[in-house]
């Protein structure tokens, strides 16, 4: 059975740098009917087990450290025995969620998840936070960019550990490369493609200045 990809939706807050949003989080489920690799884990592990559904979870993979995408990580580990995997460069905004725990793996470039017959390979893109990391899934024309990139443009980078210049050379030189038809499936809101984002990319870097 070919692998699949399912968008969970996860609702909760959003804190850093002493503010705090109300936010709805993607999770993203990949694989077939047996196994399944989760792409984040955002405010409820319930739900989020809940669409796993029995099935064996190979791993659990955090895009970035910021909150909104891990504070479910630690109890969706206990859930399914599941390794968490995060890059180093993020374990400053992993502490500040997770204080007595720690990942399982340090994710770095070139890291590869085989699920369902399908590869995922992750790309680092810093620039959204230091460790920020995309999964590439050439067999399924699909990308997973966490907030590195979204439908209309690169994550926020106005925030500690964030930088508009390093997010910017992350997108134009290992995302904007990709095929254009392959599908963004981000951290938030709806899906785009590369050929769409392309042309923006001027725009932005105006923008950011």
């Amino acid at each position: 059975m070919t692998a699949r990809v399912e968008r969970v939706v996860t609702s909760g807050q959003f804190s850093l740098d002493g503010g705090t949003w109300d936010v709805d989080n993607n999770v993203w489920l990949v694989g077939d009917d047996d196994e399944v690799l989760v792409i984040d884990a955002a405010h409820d592990a319930g739900t989020i087990v809940k669409a796993i559904g029995g099935r064996q979870v190979i791993a659990i993979v955090l895009t970035h450290g910021h909150n909104d995408h891990i504070n479910a990580a630690v109890e969706l580990r206990k859930r399914t025995e599941a390794p968490i995997w995060l890059s180093s460069g993020d374990h400053m905004l992993w502490a500040a969620e997770h204080p007595l725990e720690e990942p399982d793996h340090d994710l770095v470039p070139g890291t590869r998840f085989e699920v369902a017959g399908t590869v995922l390979t992750a790309i680092a893109t810093p620039g959204h936070s230091p460790g920020s990391t995309c999964l590439y899934a050439e067999q399924l024309g699909a990308v997973f960019t966490g907030d590195t990139l979204f439908n209309g443009g690169p994550g926020a980078t106005g925030r500690s550990y964030s930088s508009f210049e390093t997010i910017i050379s992350s997108i134009r030189d290992r995302l904007l490369v990709l095929p254009e038809d392959t599908v963004v499936h981000t951290g938030h809101g709806s899906d785009t493609r590369i050929g769409d984002e392309k042309p923006h990319l001027q725009e932005w870097i105006d923008r950011g200045h």
